[in-house]
């Protein structure tokens, strides 16, 4: 059984047991969280889509862990001007362990 769940505006695969990175998402570690934006609920043979979202059916999730990942940088240039300017960002992530799919 697997749900399909939507946070930050991308979907991600959500099955109890396994966790997986989302956008940074403002609670603590080690707290439980409701992911209610689920689009699409597999069991076995019978699926439920939404229409945008499946009525009643939530996703509960623990937060592991609050990270940043790798550093990427950013390049402006314009050749023959002397022109070129170096920007780095790191984005924040917050990992999930799912722990139960709830369906109404």
């Amino acid at each position: 059984m697997y749900a399909i769940v939507e946070s930050g505006g991308r979907q991600y695969r959500a099955e109890v047991g396994h966790s997986f990175s989302v956008e940074k998402l403002t609670h603590e570690v080690g707290s439980q969280i409701e992911l209610n934006h689920v689009l699409l609920v597999a069991d076995g043979e019978n699926i439920t889509v939404g229409q945008p979202h499946v009525v009643g059916a939530t996703v509960k999730a623990t937060v592991v862990e609050q990270y940043r990942g790798k550093k990427i940088f950013v390049w402006k240039y314009k050749p023959k001007n002397r022109y070129r300017r170096r920007r780095g960002h790191r984005q924040s992530y917050t990992r999930l362990r799912i722990d139960e799919l709830v369906l109404a």
